[in-house]
């Protein structure tokens, strides 16, 4: 198998990985907050880290389909 070749499978499972870790994420926002106030502090709280690693992982994913299609 050519470099290329390899590049563009590891390159096509790395996508794969962030569309899954993105979808993850926006199921946890759909869901909404629980019912106990204690759950949605926690909650709020995990929001910001949530969003800060959404838009790392929406970048990556750019980043990565970009290289894919110079490589197609």
């Amino acid at each position: 198998m050519s470099n290329t070749l390899k590049e563009k499978e590891q390159l096509i499972i790395k996508r794969d990985e962030l569309r899954t870790r993105l979808d993850s994420i926006e199921k946890d926002y759909r869901q909404g907050l629980d019912s106990d106030l204690e759950e949605q502090a926690v909650q709020l709280e995990n929001a910001e880290v949530q969003e800060a690693i959404a838009k790392s992982t929406a970048e990556e994913l750019k980043r990565i389909e970009e290289k894919l299609a110079k490589l197609a």
